[in-house]
């Protein structure tokens, strides 16, 4: 799996549940350092990551 893949994917992701409120409702204070944004990087991380997986596994 390359780094780069899973970067860019997690990076997609993530921008869609930031632009989603009923996932983040509010920004916080700590901005990309804060608990809840770690949660969801580590999240998107994860899915993209899952997808990636899925997708080869499928070849």
């Amino acid at each position: 799996m390359e780094t780069n893949e899973v970067k860019q994917i997690a990076t997609q992701l993530l921008a869609g549940m930031l632009a989603n409120p009923h996932i983040y409702a509010n920004v916080s204070d700590e901005g990309s350092s804060g608990q809840q944004e770690q949660v969801l990087i580590t999240i998107a991380i994860d899915m993209a990551q899952s997808l990636i997986e899925k997708i080869e596994s499928e070849k």
